[in-house]
């Protein structure tokens, strides 16, 4: 007999989840996606999560080596999120921070300032990452303006770096080809060094020379430009884009002394590494560093719901407190109370669970168990830190020589990517940079997973080999 929506069976559930694939391709625009890609192949549809998996519409599963988008620290298909979210849309669903507030906010923000290093107290709720480092680029921007040093709006960032979409965050990114169609840009944001060690040859085996020498190269960008005319730098504690760059030791020290030399706020781009994705809830107490401007998003909520925070110091609040001045910037969705309410529900898991001890205590275990691909000729380098990791690809682990652009295209995006995911592993090939392989586990992951992940990694980079 055949199968109906009323019988359901695999032959109409195979005829429906082929129905969902060609309409995402019919209809769906989906992100920083090639969709010349599904001319010739389905759309993946992911269906359902839990834990550190998730099911496709055909019912194969995978393990979510990305969390989502460096997201899900709590893990997937948590009830008690959902719960919290249900139950706030039917107090309140909505309502905005404009001259009002409400308790979710409230409490979020007080919650957050008390896990704050030093005095960063103002929470500025936003809907996401890329509009937080928007927040914090106007607000260095006005804030000089309100204190008598209205020159002071340029921003240094890192090369490849990765801040975000909007014009201003764009700006900032140092990728050459996220911007190149979108230029010109807002003026005013300058690149450095970043702390990639594995290719900086000039520095030997010392580690810490090299962080100064990073250091220094912002500092050197801060004085070309000219001191007066430069409000912030923006770095993130390890570096996303070209494959997880950590800091070397001493690189943050530095780097503090260096923006209090100049006046110059130190922008703390916590995005993807904060809320334990390096084992603290805020990555700058992991490297050891106050900065005066922290901004965050992704893992406060697990995904669940979409927030991201800019969080200030109290003097940069200061000259909004007296007077006629106040920050003319918002968001409609920023604060939203149903993502306030799953943010500290999914905190309290965060605290219930020790997940971030929980990282702390297997933040060895997962790097040496990635190193163990270090006897790949394919293999050149593992880096990160928490459950945060690159492993950078090479075609020679003796020169470090690199793809070039044709090789990388056939590597990542014409085998990796897809052969990755048929074998079980959801996570990135990326190059922006030199092409690598990241992941970012949810929190709760343990020795299992990442055998998992190794031995899949193992097989599939070694045909990867093989094919080149």
């Amino acid at each position: 007999m055949t199968a109906t929506p009323q019988e359901p069976g695999a032959a109409w559930q195979r005829l429906h989840d082929s129905a969902l694939a060609a309409s995402a391709r019919d209809h769906l625009w989906m992100h920083f996606t090639r969709h010349s890609t599904y001319a010739t192949a389905a759309v993946p549809v992911i269906t359902r999560g839990e834990g550190a998996y998730i099911w496709d519409d055909a019912g194969r599963r995978y393990l979510d080596g990305l969390s989502g988008l460096f997201v899900v620290q709590a893990g997937h298909g948590r009830a008690e999120l959902a719960e919290a979210a249900a139950t706030q849309a039917s107090q309140l669903a909505y309502f905005p921070l404009w001259s009002y507030a409400h308790p979710q906010a409230i409490q979020l923000a007080e919650r957050l300032a008390s896990l704050t290093p030093g005095d960063l107290n103002r929470v500025f709720f936003t809907t996401g990452g890329g509009e937080a480092v928007e927040t914090a680029w106007k607000l260095a921007k006005q804030y000089f303006k309100l204190t008598g040093r209205p020159m002071k709006h340029k921003v240094i960032s890192r090369a490849v770096a990765y801040h975000g979409t909007t014009h201003g965050a764009l700006s900032i990114t140092g990728i050459p080809d996220a911007k190149k169609y979108f230029e010109p840009l807002v003026p005013g944001a300058h690149k450095a060094a970043n702390t990639n060690f594995y290719r900086a040859p000039e520095h030997g085996d010392d580690l810490e020379a090299f962080g100064r020498w990073a250091a220094d190269q912002i500092e050197l960008a801060i004085e070309a430009e000219g001191p007066d005319t430069v409000a912030a730098v923006f770095v993130e504690p390890v570096q996303n884009s070209g494959g997880c760059f950590p800091p070397p030791p001493g690189y943050f020290a530095r780097l503090r002394e260096i923006c209090d030399r100049h006046d110059v706020l130190l922008v703390s781009d916590e995005v993807i590494c904060a809320f334990g994705r390096l084992g603290t809830t805020f990555a700058c107490d992991k490297f050891g560093y106050v900065p005066d401007i922290i901004t965050c998003a992704k893992g406060m909520t697990s995904g669940y719901s979409p927030i991201g925070a800019m969080i200030a110091s109290d003097r940069l609040m200061e000259p909004f407190l007296t007077g006629s001045d106040y920050f003319p910037h918002g968001y409609t969705f920023g604060g939203h109370p149903v993502s306030s309410a799953v943010a500290m529900a999914n905190l309290d898991i965060v605290d219930r669970e020790r997940l971030n001890q929980n990282v702390l205590d297997n933040e060895k275990a997962f790097r040496s168990t990635l190193e163990k691909l270090l006897d790949l000729p394919i293999v050149g380098d593992v880096r990160g830190d928490g459950y945060f990791y690159g492993i950078e690809l090479v075609k020679d682990r003796n020169t470090k020589e690199t793809f070039d652009d044709d090789e990388s295209e056939r590597l990542l995006r014409g085998f990796l990517s897809k052969a990755l995911f048929e074998a079980g592993l959801y996570c990135r090939a990326d190059d922006r940079g030199d092409p690598v392989i990241q992941l970012a586990p949810p929190l709760g992951c343990d020795q299992s997973q990442f055998d998992e992940i190794e031995q899949i990694l193992r097989d599939v980079l070694s045909e990867a080999w093989r094919r080149l």
